[in-house]
C-alpha cells in the first residue's frame, strides 16, 4: 500500500498467443485501438458520468481523461455485425467481452483495422508510497453505551470500537457503497434488509453476468455479505453502516469460474464509478480458473497482472475507496492473496476470530513484489450474517470481514468527508494495532475507528 507521493506510471500485460484473450468457453476479449470519432469529449464528461461521479473528481482535483470516456459504439456494433454477442464492454480497457461458437469469427475480427492486435496492453496505474511506521499516541476510550441495538453482531462491532462513530451519528449516512459479488437472493424480501428497503437505501440493481437485472434470485452469497454492512434488524443483527445506500451488482457467476468473472468486475467497477459510488466492496477472490491455463500463479499476485486487480486500482485513481476481502486460502496449497486484493491502493482485509486471533483460513502476504497483504483485519470467524430462513445464523471467511470494514469506513470518512480515500485507509492502518509491528497474517492489525477519527481531527482532516 502506498500512500505519499502519488505518480504514474505504465504497466503490462502479457496476452496469451492471440490478440484476442480466451476468457471462458467461446468467449474472448477483443481490444481496440483508439476512441477515435466518438460523440463524447472530455470537455463534456456528464455526457458519460453522473453529477455525483463528477463532483467527486472535482472535490479531489482528479482530471477527466480520455480512459473515461465510453468505448466507440460503432466500434462495438461492427464486432456484433460479424456474428458476436457483446457480453461486456469495458472504457477503462477499450474492449468488449465476446461469445461465440464459430471460432471463425476471430480471425475476421483481427482483419478489422480498428481492433488492437498487439500483445501488450497498457494502462496508467496509480502508486502510493508507504509511509514509514511511526508511534502514533491516540488514546481511545471505547463507549460503555450502544445506541443501536446489535443483536448477534454486536462483537463485530465492538471489536474495532465503531461503536463510537454510531454513537456520534456516524452510521453511513450520505455515503454510497457498491457491493460486487454472486448475487443478492431474497433482498427484496428479508426481514433484516426492511429498513433499507422502506428508506429507499437500495440506489439501484445490475447484472453483468446474466445482464438481466434481477439481482435478487441468484446465490445468498451477495445477501449475506450486505448484511453485515446494512441490516437493521434490532435483537438480532446490526450491521457496520447501517444509512448507508447501496448499489447491488453481480459480477461473479457461483457456477463456474472463468477469467470473464473478472472482466465483469472490471465492467462493476466501471458503472460503480460512473454513477457516483464512494466505495466499492468485493468479498470475491481469484487465482484459479476451470481452465487451468488462464489460472494464475503466485508471482501473478504483484499488482499489474490481474483485470480485476487493475480495475480496482484505476477506480482508486477516480477517487473511489476499494476495499476487498483478502481471500480464504491461508490453510489451502495456495496460502496467498488472491486478485483483486493484491492492487495496491486496495484496502484489503484478513480475517481474526471474535478474540482477535487469526483464522487458519484467512489469507496471507506478502503479494511477490513484497508489499504487506492484507493491511488491516476484522472478525471473520463465526460472523453473524442474515439466514433466508433462520433468521440470522453465524458463518466464516474474509468474505464478512472485507464487508464489516468497508462499512466502518463509510462511517469514518462520513465523520471526515473533506479526505481523500488514500487519507482515509491511511488513517484506518496507523489507528491498527500492529501498526508498528506488521506482518503477513494480520498486516497491520485490528483497527480501532475511535483511534482513526481522532487521528483525523489531530490531523485538521
Amino acid at each position: 500500500m502506498k500512500f505519499i507521493g502519488l505518480f504514474i506510471v505504465l504497466f503490462s500485460i502479457t496476452l496469451n498467443l492471440s490478440f484476442a484473450q480466451k476468457l471462458a468457453p467461446d468467449t474472448y476479449l477483443i481490444r481496440f485501438k483508439d476512441k477515435a470519432n466518438t460523440p463524447y469529449s472530455v470537455d463534456k464528461p456528464l455526457d458519460y458520468l453522473s453529477e455525483r461521479a463528477l463532483a467527486r473528481r472535482q472535490k479531489y482535483n482528479i482530471p477527466i481523461t480520455e480512459q473515461d470516456i465510453p468505448v466507440n459504439k460503432t466500434y462495438i456494433d461492427s464486432i456484433k455485425h460479424l456474428g458476436f454477442d457483446v457480453y461486456a464492454v469495458s472504457k477503462w480497457f477499450n474492449s468488449v467481452v465476446v461469445h461465440s461458437e464459430d471460432s471463425a469469427l476471430i480471425d475476421k475480427a483481427y482483419l478489422i483495422d480498428f481492433v488492437d492486435t498487439a500483445k501488450i496492453l497498457k494502462n496508467e496505474k496509480v502508486h502510493y508510497k508507504p509511509a514509514k511506521p511511526e508511534k502514533i499516541v491516540i488514546e481511545s476510550k471505547p463507549d460503555t453505551f450502544f445506541n443501536y441495538d446489535y443483536g448477534f453482531g454486536k462483537n463485530q462491532v465492538r471489536i474495532m470500537n465503531l461503536q463510537n462513530l454510531h454513537n456520534k451519528g456516524f452510521a453511513g449516512q450520505g455515503m454510497q457503497i457498491a457491493i460486487l459479488d454472486a448475487g443478492f437472493k431474497n433482498v427484496d424480501r428479508l426481514k433484516g434488509f426492511d429498513s433499507i428497503r422502506t428508506r429507499n437505501q437500495i440506489l439501484g440493481i445490475k447484472d453483468f453476468v446474466e445482464r438481466d437485472s434481477d439481482v435478487y434470485r441468484d446465490a445468498t452469497h451477495g445477501m449475506q455479505v450486505l448484511s453485515t454492512i446494512a441490516a437493521n434488524y434490532p435483537g438480532k443483527l446490526t450491521g457496520t453502516a447501517p444509512e448507508a445506500k447501496f448499489w447491488l451488482l453481480r459480477t461473479e457467476d457461483e457456477h463456474s469460474e472463468n477469467l470473464v468473472e473478472e472482466y465483469y468486475w472490471v465492467s462493476g467497477a466501471e458503472y460503480a464509478d460512473s454513477i457516483g459510488a464512494d466505495i466499492i466492496h468485493s468479498s470475491l477472490g481469484y487465482n484459479n480458473f476451470d481452465d487451468t491455463l488462464v489460472s494464475f500463479k503466485y508471482s501473478d499476485m504483484n499488482g499489474e497482472i490481474a483485470p480485476a486487480t487493475i480495475a480496482s486500482d484505476i477506480a482508486s485513481s477516480k477517487g473511489i475507496l476499494c476495499v476487498t476481502s483478502a481471500g480464504n486460502e491461508g490453510d489451502a496449497p495456495w496460502k496467498y492473496i488472491t486478485s483483486p486484493a493484491d492492487a495496491d491502493s486496495t484496502l484489503t482485509v484478513g480475517a481474526v476470530s471474535g478474540e482477535g486471533m487469526i483464522a487458519n483460513f484467512s489469507s496471507i502476504g506478502p503479494t511477490p513484489d513484497g508489499r504487506i497483504k492484507p493491511e488491516v483485519v476484522a472478525q471473520g470467524a463465526f460472523v453473524w450474517v442474515l439466514n433466508p430462513k433462520r433468521g440470522v445464523t453465524f458463518s466464516f471467511g474474509t468474505s464478512f470481514s472485507g464487508p464489516i470494514i468497508a462499512g466502518a469506513v463509510a462511517c469514518l470518512w462520513q465523520a471526515h468527508p473533506e479526505c481523500t480515500n488514500m487519507e482515509i485507509i491511511d488513517a484506518v492502518i496507523k489507528s491498527s494495532d500492529r501498526y508498528t509491528n506488521p506482518d503477513n497474517e494480520y498486516g497491520y492489525g485490528l483497527p480501532d475507528f475511535d483511534k482513526a477519527d481522532k487521528y483525523l481531527k489531530m490531523k485538521g482532516k
